[in-house]
């Protein structure tokens, strides 16, 4: 089987420079290059770049897939996008001293100005057809992409999905903790369902996960809160979104407005607060991944019957 590899990077929130565009080029007489991807496809030779050091310089995504089992997803978010202690819970290595034989699958890193989230699969078995043949690239990003506005608005699924493939990796032990719980676990917008794919992360380990996740709101549901705090804000506070929103920045806006409310709702909410969700360990979550497998197999039956 001959080599195949397949690097696809995206600029989104600021399209690449004519001089970027022809640094780029001086690495690469073949690929697509424009004012915001970087394509290219190789059956012989590699990359000449770093893709860390690409993102870090040029894009905002890059997704890579390789013939030999191995694929990947790096996003730059912006510094505010995230707050510093939020990635820990999802990152921390294992306390039993559990180690992978393989790259981590997933990790964030912070950077002067960004947080480069990666996540990473490799198929060490041979069984996934996916990679046999020299399709798999293509469309992974499109795919995958809208995570990075998820991220943005504050959506942690991603990040504990980043931890699961952590598990199925191999990276933590029975004793270790699961990070906190987010919402709505059990019904994955697109992009999150497209990265159970793209990682393979084990559907029984995802519902056993899931089992535990409170669901997502209702949003007919009108928030008693939400009035009473949008007539607190101030005029200068009000220009000051509505400047981000006229210059294009509305993720800005809308994560500085949601953090704002958030941080008030604490304080002053209606609501009687709630007790945060027991965190399972590894071992507790395996035990009701066995009781999803034969959940599983049984509806598998059922349809096979009918």
């Amino acid at each position: 089987m001959s080599e195949y590899q397949y690097h696809e990077f995206r600029a989104v929130d600021r399209p690449l420079t004519p001089q970027q565009q022809a640094e780029l080029r001086s690495r690469s007489s073949r690929a697509t290059i424009t004012a915001t991807n970087f394509i290219n496809e190789y059956h012989w030779g590699d990359l000449k770049g770093d893709p860390l050091d690409w993102i870090q310089r040029y894009f905002d995504a890059h997704v890579y897939s390789a013939n030999w089992g191995t694929c990947s997803l790096l996003l730059r978010l912006p510094i505010s996008a995230l707050d510093k202690a939020t990635p820990d819970p999802f990152t921390l290595p294992s306390r039993s001293g559990a180690q992978s034989g393989f790259i981590d699958a997933f990790s964030v890193t912070p950077t002067t100005d960004h947080w480069i989230v990666y996540w990473g699969f490799n198929d060490d078995s041979g069984e996934f057809e996916r990679f046999w043949c020299h399709e798999d690239g293509p469309g992974w990003m499109d795919s995958l992409l809208p995570l990075r506005d998820e991220l943005l608005r504050g959506d942690t699924r991603p990040l504990y999905l980043g931890w699961l493939a952590r598990v199925c990796n191999g990276e933590l032990g029975d004793d270790d903790i699961e990070p906190p719980m987010p919402t709505g676990l059990g019904t994955l917008t697109p992009a999150q369902s497209d990265l159970t794919e793209f990682l393979q992360i084990d559907s029984d380990w995802l519902a056993a996960a899931a089992s535990a996740s409170p669901a997502l709101p209702d949003h007919e549901t009108i928030d008693p809160d939400l009035d009473a705090w949008i007539a607190l804000q101030t005029l200068e506070s009000m220009q000051a979104t509505t400047r981000l929103l006229l210059e294009g920045r509305s993720q800005e806006a809308e994560r500085a407005l949601r953090q704002r409310y958030l941080a008030w709702q604490r304080e002053h909410s209606s609501k009687p607060k709630s007790s945060p969700l027991p965190r399972r360990t590894v071992a507790e979550i395996d035990a009701a991944r066995a009781i999803a497998r034969v959940r599983r197999l049984e509806l598998e039956r059922q349809r096979r019957e009918a």
